[in-house]
């Protein structure tokens, strides 16, 4: 369960609730070098009232997950259809596209420089851990569970701890994904396809840290 208590940090809440890193960068909030505020302060640097804002990020907790199955055997089969599937297939064009932008407008003052970097490393952390989910823990999930289950899981929050830090790095490198004056459509595609990905992975995670994973953890 996220923490949406005013001296939660604002780049755990990104990282963890689908959808607040939307309500941050409408509000201006920076998750990323600004992460370490808590809703308390980034919300007194910005003029809001920090009980606005966790209203906001409580109503999206609400509905977080709601077009999920909640059954686990066909909510095991959404993640890897809606989500790691997608991840592959986005992965596929959006790190072509980074190296276009940053090869053509690599010496403009708000260039992502380092983003294809970042990608590439993302994309090696999630394609293992999607593996070792499709070949070893959902398995033993449709079977009810097993004994070794319980070290998966551990090490799959672990290094879903890794992906949310290498989201920052994408959230940091592209100033939270703000284009610049004239940006061409390839910088735009880049941006916005970045912005579908991210939020849903996070979704992704989020699913299986509440909703998938604490039905095993007691087995």
């Amino acid at each position: 369960m996220t923490d949406l208590s005013p001296s939660a940090l604002v780049g755990d809440i990104a990282s963890d609730l689908p959808g607040a890193a939307e309500v941050f960068r409408r509000h201006g909030i920076s998750f990323c070098c600004g992460g370490k505020l808590s809703v308390t302060d980034a919300s007194a640097k910005h003029g809001l009232a920090a009980e606005t804002l966790l209203d906001e990020l409580r109503a999206l907790a609400i509905s977080a997950g709601h077009d999920a199955p909640q059954e686990t055997l066909p909510l095991i089969a959404h993640l890897v259809t809606r989500y790691h599937d997608t991840h592959r297939s986005e992965l596929d064009w959006l790190i072509p596209l980074a190296q276009k932008v940053e090869f053509v407008h690599g010496d403009h003052d708000e260039a992502p420089n380092g983003l294809t970097e970042r990608l590439l490393a993302l994309r090696d952390v999630l394609e293992s851990h999607m593996i070792r989910q499709e070949q070893a823990l959902f398995p033993m999930m449709r079977q009810g569970g097993h004994p070794t289950m319980v070290q998966l899981i551990s090490a799959m929050r672990q290094e879903h701890d890794e992906v949310s830090v290498l989201l920052r790095g994408i959230e940091h490198t592209t100033r939270g994904l703000t284009l610049p004056d004239g940006a061409c459509r390839s910088w735009s595609a880049l941006y916005t396809g970045l912005a579908k990905f991210t939020e849903d992975l996070i979704a992704h995670i989020h699913l299986e840290n509440t909703v998938l994973t604490p039905r095993f953890e007691a087995v």
